[in-house]
């Protein structure tokens, strides 16, 4: 893999297993997250939205014409926020990921999301490739800790007081 080349999840999980498993509890720890995609006038565009992490892709899916999914359409780049629960704990800190997602068509793939998932049809479904994972954290009280992940690279640790 070549730095930059984006990956999908299980390259992601393959190359930083444990940032991978921290930012999976994350998604994993509530069912609505904030999605950023960008507007025909290239503004930003923030919506709620339901992800999953299934046989190492992490997906979206979106309601049909969705001005989210229209958006993807348009620019495949995305941002995608992990809800940080009640108050401002942030157990196990703060998640995002940016990359681009690509829709599938893919009757098989398609059909293989819906047993799992059984969201109301019809529906758009992309999978995404990764071009950054961040997590954000404190640290003894004291450090703001920023953990960078782009492929091809090691996590880069950013400490702060």
């Amino acid at each position: 893999m070549t730095s930059g080349t984006p990956v999908n999840w299980a390259g992601f999980a393959a190359a930083e297993p444990a940032l991978a498993d921290t930012a999976e509890a994350r998604f994993g720890a509530y069912t609505h997250h904030v999605l950023a995609t960008l507007r025909k006038d290239g503004s930003p565009r923030t919506t709620g939205l339901e992800v999953r992490i299934l046989g190492g892709e992490l997906w979206l899916g979106m309601m049909p014409d969705s001005l989210k999914a229209l958006d993807l359409r348009r620019d495949p780049r995305f941002a995608l926020q992990a809800n940080p629960g009640d108050g401002t704990g942030m157990g196990g800190g703060d998640v995002r990921v940016a990359g681009r997602a690509v829709e599938v068509e893919d009757p098989r793939t398609r059909a293989g999301y819906v047993e799992e998932v059984e969201p109301p049809e019809p529906f758009h479904l992309f999978r995404t490739e990764l071009t950054e994972v961040v997590r954000t954290r404190v640290e003894d009280d004291k450090y703001l800790v920023v953990e960078i992940w782009q492929p091809g690279q090691p996590v880069r640790t950013i400490r702060r007081t």
